[in-house]
């Protein structure tokens, strides 16, 4: 019997295969601007920078920023088999970025006025990953 078997035919776990390198060169790095360039599909990257613009209080730049983050982890989302739904866990570490860009555009969407876009990227957070939606709004 596996004890791990999904009995609520609930879709499974989506885990983003690692970038060490791209991890690393955003580690090491105080600007992401440069690591964005070199590895534009990595989220985090794009995440750091939406960040740091909310924290600049520039939310135009940190839509645009989060808005790339997000699609480029959509699309990895999708090349692992996601469908749509589903849980994105926080504790995977390689899922973070998406996770991360997912919030900045939450937050950067209300900055600038777009409510409905906000929530919708609110939900999405909190039903892809509670554990995200604690950490990130604590």
């Amino acid at each position: 019997m596996n004890l791990h078997q999904n009995l609520l035919n609930e879709p499974p776990e989506t885990r983003l295969a690692d970038n060490p390198e791209a991890r690393e060169a955003l580690a090491a790095s105080d600007d992401p601007t440069p690591v964005a360039a070199r590895f534009p599909e990595y989220s985090a990257a794009w995440a750091r920078l939406a960040e740091l613009s909310l924290a600049d209080d520039q939310p135009v730049a940190a839509y645009a920023y989060a808005r790339t983050g997000y699609h480029r982890g959509l699309d990895q989302l999708r090349r692992s088999g996601w469908k749509g739904h589903g849980p994105i866990p926080w504790e995977h570490a390689p899922n973070q970025g998406f996770l991360r860009a997912l919030h900045a555009l939450s937050r950067a969407s209300a900055e600038i006025g777009d409510t409905e876009e906000a929530e919708r990227c609110a939900t999405f957070l909190r039903e892809s990953s509670a554990e995200a939606d604690k950490a990130l709004n604590a």
